[in-house]
């Protein structure tokens, strides 16, 4: 008996929440996230042609410095608020890029940093970003040994 009243209540809540939700245009939703990611990645091309022929870099200098910029664009339109919007349009064609990082980083430090430097800003900083850095470090790790391993055996 209290199963099923259990059901029927999870079954109304469920029907209200459908009933009360914004309906979403998914294709719409699709192609904004896509321009909006590619954009964000046609600004990082665009940075990197610039330092490639306004100061000659190449290689892993290029990189690095086109990353910097990128996460400093990224950290600075997150401290303006307008990133937070441009994620409210695009949604996952903001989160991809490396400007999606430095917003999962910065935002926290952002929100945290009325507790302190050290309590609030610099220990809620990897809040969001810090089981992907974990599990991301672990899983090349874990790649790594798996390839040289079978590198001394098929080799």
């Amino acid at each position: 008996m209290n199963g099923e009243v259990y059901e029927y209540k999870n079954t109304a809540y469920l029907e209200y929440v459908k009933k009360v939700s914004p309906k979403t245009n998914e294709s719409r939703s699709i192609i904004d996230a896509f321009f909006v990611g590619g954009l964000i990645c046609t600004i990082g091309q665009f940075i990197r042609f610039l330092l490639n022929f306004t100061f000659g870099l190449y290689g892993d200098e290029l990189a690095g410095t086109t990353s910097v910029i990128l996460i400093f664009i990224g950290c600075f339109l997150t401290g303006l608020g307008v990133y937070d919007r441009i994620g409210h349009y695009a949604g996952g064609g903001s989160i991809v890029p490396i400007t999606g990082f430095a917003n999962s980083v910065c935002s926290p430090a952002m929100e945290f940093s009325s507790e302190g430097y050290v309590y609030g800003m610099a220990a809620k900083m990897f809040v969001v970003a810090g089981p992907i850095i974990v599990f991301g470090v672990s899983a090349s790790v874990t790649v790594g040994l798996i390839y040289y391993i079978a590198g001394l055996f098929l080799a």
